[in-house]
């Protein structure tokens, strides 16, 4: 083990705030780091890992390569879990707590908990639930009780957590066992896991049940700047930047359609605010080790809001469902409908969500209808309509599916079954008059 790793890891655990999460086993730790052997473990991006010292392999701490605490562990005397804790990438501390929830569903259940941000361990909010499960000894990913509630960036922290301390106990691989499979459950396991290398149509698969092998791979979350957050493996996965997230856009073999993309240039590291195959804004350039290089300022929009024009809300609707499970397709609608659609700014993003009301950028839409316009008359003038009318229903998806999704999950247990039944004998659906329509407005310069 390098030296300065030992260095740096006993410097933190000097630090009171650090030794509080567990004094006797941090104070342990720190005196297995003079040793030949230290319990500690070291990412290829500077995180490091500590462990309890003797005995099995039971992660204590986690920093990042600043120092900044990442995660913390306490562990109970018979050698159970007493409490976790973990750093969303949106800097909310998130607490797992075993056996102190419960749901019809499964009964024993672990508890997720926003946590104080300066005690070791002071709950104040109750999130939701997951299936309880032995954290020494994990076989399998436990399904979680209200997705909806969770924080942005929570469940990718706690499923870091578990791919952890899944790799700790030599898991080599390890499956999904709950119900109602999603996209948004399969975007989140590729931040931490790696699916099966040889299924060929893993989403698929995987929304086929869940029956889809998952490698423990988790990352690393690093504080490179007051509100940035670098996520990391080989390169840069994913960054938070106040609280507006950018994804690389190819994982495994998956490619994730995302309105913030990482992008390479050359050495450089680009988050960009990307519709119609180009960016529109780019908001932060990274080294490859993802140190800020530049943070330009955001744009400036002084016109008023816009409602959307009525036609917008079923084609939207049908584009959403189509990319979407078939059982959310019912409340795919009846989410999109309780919206209030705007054109506005959002300085530094494309997307603003507040309650009930969406505004999308009118520089999306200013740059669609030029795009458009530059077609000549036709079918070319209308597949362009047909990739912006895409880009906002993309733009809107995610919350619109996690929105949708909680209400499938609100209702009786009875309905949902109908709901998932219902959809799997049933075909494609059609995309609708509406969206041809709204295609045709496009097409015609207007939006």
């Amino acid at each position: 083990m390098d030296r300065a790793h030992v260095e740096r890891m006993a410097q933190a655990l000097a630090r009171p705030e650090i030794l509080a999460h567990d004094p006797l086993g941090l104070t342990a730790l720190r005196r297995a780091l003079e040793g030949g052997d230290p319990p500690l473990g070291a990412g290829r991006r500077g995180a490091l890992v500590g462990y309890a010292a003797g005995g099995p392999r039971r992660r204590l701490v986690e920093l990042d390569r600043r120092g900044h605490l990442v995660a913390a562990c306490r562990w109970r005397e018979d050698g159970g879990l007493a409490w976790a804790k973990c750093l969303s990438a949106a800097g909310d501390w998130i607490g797992v707590e075993p056996g102190a929830g419960a749901t019809r569903a499964w009964g024993r259940s672990d508890a997720i908990w926003r946590l104080a941000p300066d005690a070791p361990w002071e709950p104040r909010e109750a999130i939701t639930v997951f299936e309880g499960v032995d954290w020494a000894r994990l076989e399998h990913i436990p399904p979680l009780a209200e997705p909806a509630r969770l924080p942005a960036h929570a469940g990718t922290a706690v499923l870091d957590l578990l791919a952890g301390f899944m790799k700790d106990q030599g898991l080599a691989r390890v499956r999904y066992r709950g119900p109602y499979p999603s996209e948004t459950l399969f975007t989140a396991l590729l931040e931490c896991f790696r699916h099966d290398p040889a299924e060929p149509a893993p989403l698929d698969r995987f929304l086929g049940g869940g029956d889809l092998d998952w490698l423990p791979a988790p990352h690393e979350r690093h504080w490179v700047a007051k509100g940035v957050c670098a996520q990391m493996r080989e390169d840069l996965d994913k960054v938070v930047a106040n609280g507006v997230a950018y994804y690389r856009p190819d994982w495994q073999a998956v490619t994730r359609r995302e309105p913030r993309v990482i992008r390479a240039v050359g050495e450089r590291r680009i988050c960009s605010l990307w519709a119609l195959g180009r960016s529109l804004e780019d908001r932060l350039v990274l080294s490859p080790a993802g140190e800020v290089l530049d943070a330009p300022t955001p744009r400036a929009d002084p016109r008023a809001p816009v409602p959307f024009k009525p036609l917008w809300t079923a084609a939207l609707a049908a584009l959403i469902a189509r990319e979407s499970a078939p059982a959310l397709n019912a409340s795919i609608a009846e989410t999109v409908a309780a919206l209030a659609l705007e054109w506005g700014a959002v300085p530094g993003d494309l997307l603003r969500m507040n309650g009930a009301r969406a505004r999308v950028s009118r520089r999306l839409l200013d740059a669609g209808l030029e795009w458009i316009r530059e077609a000549p008359p036709g079918p070319d003038r209308g597949g362009r309509a047909g990739v912006l009318a895409l880009e906002v229903a993309r733009l809107l998806g995610p919350e619109v599916r996690r929105q949708a999704q909680a209400r499938l999950e609100a209702l009786p247990p009875d309905a949902q079954r109908r709901a998932w039944e219902a959809a799997e004998t049933a075909g494609r659906r059609p995309l609708g008059d509406a969206v041809g329509r709204l295609l045709t407005l496009l097409a015609g310069g207007s939006g």
